[in-house]
């Protein structure tokens, strides 16, 4: 009977006891995490490189070879833009051409006599065989035909210049790709007319290589100082729900935009695509990894908030801290500084050994009932 009787009387105390550890407030120990600040965004994915391709002239679009998702080749044919019109023009350029270069040989012929007759009246004019009038009509006439066929040379540089210049329009009847990559946009069709007067019309677009693609991320003005080049970028997609991608930030661009008020700038995310899930326009929702520490000493955020004045007596802190359960089972006030943090833990700086102690994270409610523990049986002494 003495036995139980001392069982008893230990189960009492030791239950008195952890009735009275913590009693009131809620607690978590102190211990090491992996601790990341990220910054959250959302943004598109595009092509590295893309070319907009477009005519130079206008006129009625008679055949398109390629389609979305084509494969081109640099040189390759996309389009023809009907050609009669252009090809007229080049004929009728030649024939201008043509006739200026007869009526050029013609006024050389006139100028070769002509000067062979000056140098004549010049002879017979030096014996007095011929009045000085007749050698000055000579001479007058040679001086013209010099005169025309310096003009019939310049016409036909003229005329030079405008079928080569018909000839380019000609040629520009046939879109041709600059680049090797895929057709992600066409924006044109057989039959529709193609006006190129005071713009170059877009009617297809080539990126280079979809094997690389990138991120357009939009980020806020207070997140921007925390984005750096090289920085690891975790990132989902709606069409794939359960996988996490990777990718690197590569550029922070410094122009801003500015939309109802709101600044954000551009970041670009560098992702690779050799499984071709990427496609282009697709919504990506970035987590930008700022920064990142292994084995940190840290507590629950809440903890930082946590204040009660019945244990500061009314005193107000100027330094940061928080309460902990000392080993004299007494709430203590310890001094510390903050480090990184996320939306859980924050990291705490501190020359006290405080890991595996209890931090304070806030008051039990007293308005819920506690459940009663069930109160141990006395053992039957008969």
């Amino acid at each position: 009977m003495r036995k139980y009787v001392l069982l008893l009387l230990t189960l009492i105390i030791l239950g008195t006891g952890c009735a009275k550890k913590d009693a009131g407030y809620q607690t978590e120990p102190i211990s090491r995490h992996t601790i990341t600040e990220t910054v959250e965004a959302s943004g598109t994915i595009n092509p590295v490189k893309t070319v907009n391709i477009g005519s130079q002239v206008s006129g009625m679009v008679k055949d398109i070879y390629v389609d979305f998702n084509s494969e081109v080749k640099k040189g390759e044919l996309l389009a023809e833009i009907d050609p009669a019109l252009f090809q007229a023009q080049v004929d009728k350029a030649r024939g201008d051409l043509a006739a200026a270069q007869a009526n050029y040989n013609g006024v050389n012929s006139t100028l070769a006599y002509n000067k062979a007759n000056y140098e004549r009246y010049k002879n017979m004019y030096a014996k007095n065989y011929v009045a000085k009038n007749d050698l000055d009509l000579a001479e007058s006439q040679y001086k013209a035909n010099a005169a025309q066929l310096n003009s019939a040379s310049a016409n036909i540089s003229q005329t030079r210049a405008a079928l080569e210049n018909n000839l380019t329009n000609l040629r520009y009847t046939k879109i041709i790709s600059p680049v090797d990559g895929v057709v992600v946009s066409r924006n044109v069709d057989v039959g529709q007319t193609v006006a190129a007067s005071f713009q170059t019309p877009t009617l297809f677009m080539v990126a280079q290589d979809l094997d690389k693609m990138q991120i357009e991320v939009n980020v806020s003005e207070a997140d921007i100082g925390k984005i750096k080049v090289g920085q690891d970028v975790n990132y989902t997609l709606d069409g794939y729900p359960d996988q996490t991608f990777k990718g690197k930030v590569s550029q922070v661009r410094i122009s801003p935009t500015t939309i109802s008020n709101v600044v954000t700038y551009t970041i670009i995310v560098s992702v690779d695509n050799e499984s071709g899930k990427l496609v282009p326009g697709m919504s990506a929702n970035a987590t930008i990894i700022t920064n990142k520490k292994d084995d940190a000493l840290a507590v629950p955020s809440e903890a930082l908030r946590f204040t009660d004045e019945k244990l500061s007596g009314g005193k107000k802190y100027k330094e940061q801290g928080i309460w902990i359960i000392s080993n004299k089972d007494k709430p203590e006030r310890i001094t510390i500084k903050t480090g990184l943090r996320d939306g859980e833990f924050t990291e705490i700086v501190t020359d006290k050994q405080l890991e595996n102690l209890k931090v304070i994270t806030g008051k039990n409610d007293k308005s819920k009932k506690t459940q009663q523990q069930p109160q141990a049986r006395l053992p039957r002494m008969f």
